[in-house]
């Protein structure tokens, strides 16, 4: 397996990007053999520039080891091309990125039905209402959103999968390091915490506007289909759309009112036949339902009355159909101590996240409020009230009378 360091000094090559990465690497094979290649057996890859080259040549591998320095101090994880785990959905596009960091969550993309929700920046109320609210349905139903982490589509895609209690990905511009906006500063912690931020830029990387139309090819690339909320005309969003058409995705758009700006991008994509118009998650699961068996639900719309609806999207706990939470004020009977399940220490590295791992530890210790779970982990009260919600989801642990939370699960320790 090729050393980190080769890849990472491979992508920090000037003029080394796109087809020519491609390129340079089939003609070597791997990264160390790239490292390896004199001047004269760069030559005969053809089409590098002299400054290309001149980049090759430098085989210092010192601004290698300060990134895989800062991504270990981070918690910052790399992925690259020859990976077991990377994703064949990703490997298959035009000009597949070489390296990706990510933070969080690893996700098996290929076993997913991962969507994206992106659109424009300048969003109306209507955008921003109907992106959270398909957000919501769609990771209620089994999907997984991939989205940015821009003002407007983006952000209100993102919180409306983590308002469903679900994972979502987050494809940022710049390094994972690097909160852009900086007023979404809790949005990155929350997707990190329960979620997975992925960049091709190593930590440390300033978010570029020229970053993003190529950042929106792995939006695309790691998703089966692509929803554009609102666009303008021209912009990113289309960007976006471009790509999925070119790597076999499906195109859906939210239609807007005749001659509004915002939304002229998406109904000319409707109107040219580029975009199946769609008006709830049903209109896109349908889609992929016989493709991931078992995978999806449907008809959540139909049974989701209005009042009901109104408060998921204001941030209320979801509880999937198959299971119950109870929060009533009159105080449970005590379940027996041989009914409580078993849950293997071992098997939490998988299920959860280390936030969740670490407050499920702490409550073993016995009931506790969300300020003692604060306390006895250290992690941020916003932190700790995202990972109770999903616990609680989970079934591994429930609230009881005075907001005292408790391990509803035996930790088998190995």
């Amino acid at each position: 397996m090729s050393n980190l360091k080769h890849w990472i000094w491979l992508t920090q090559r000037k003029g080394l990007a796109g087809q020519n990465a491609v390129r340079v690497l089939e003609h070597f094979g791997a990264p160390e053999q790239v490292h390896a290649a004199d001047e004269g057996a760069y030559t005969q890859v053809g089409g590098l520039s002299q400054e290309t080259i001149r980049s090759l040549m430098d085989k210092s591998l010192d601004q290698a080891d300060r990134v895989l320095g800062d991504c270990d101090r981070l918690g910052i994880h790399l992925l690259t091309r020859q990976d077991a785990t990377y994703p064949e959905r990703l490997k298959a596009i035009h000009q597949p990125p070489m390296v990706l960091y990510w933070k969080g969550r690893q996700v098996a993309f290929d076993e997913e039905v991962a969507i994206a929700i992106v659109g424009t920046r300048a969003a109306t109320p209507y955008g921003v209402q109907m992106a959270s609210k398909l957000s919501a349905e769609l990771t209620r139903n089994g999907a997984l959103i991939v989205s940015g982490m821009a003002q407007g589509i983006d952000a209100a895609a993102v919180r409306g999968a983590l308002k469903m209690g679900g994972p979502v990905v987050s494809v940022l511009g710049g390094g994972i390091d690097v909160v852009y906006p900086k007023y979404h500063k809790d949005l990155f912690e929350d997707v990190a915490a329960v979620g997975t931020l992925i960049s091709e830029y190593p930590p440390g990387a300033e978010t570029k506007a020229s970053n993003f139309p190529i950042r929106n090819r792995i939006i695309s690339g790691l998703s089966v289909g692509v929803i554009a909320v609102e666009s303008g005309r021209y912009g990113g969003t289309l960007l976006t759309v471009n790509h999925a058409s070119e790597q076999s995705r499906e195109v859906f758009a939210v239609p807007g009112p005749v001659g509004a700006p915002e939304s002229e991008g998406t109904n000319r994509l409707i109107q040219e036949g580029a975009a199946k118009l769609i008006m709830s998650s049903d209109d896109v699961l349908c889609e992929f339902v016989s493709r991931f068996p078992g995978k999806l639900k449907l008809g959540w719309d139909a049974f989701a009355s209005p009042e009901v609806e109104a408060q998921r999207l204001e941030g209320a706990a979801v509880v999937p159909e198959h299971r119950e939470l109870t929060r009533s004020k009159e105080k449970p009977a005590q379940a027996k101590k041989d009914d409580i399940p078993v849950l293997r220490w071992a098997d939490c590295k998988n299920k959860l996240t280390d936030d969740q791992r670490a407050l499920l530890l702490a409550l073993n210790e016995g009931m506790a409020v969300a300020d003692d779970l604060v306390e006895r982990t250290q992690i941020p009260a916003r932190r700790v009230m995202s990972a109770m919600t999903l616990l609680q989801i989970q079934g591994y642990v429930a609230e009881e009378s005075g907001k005292r939370f408790r391990a509803a699960v035996k930790l088998k320790m190995e």
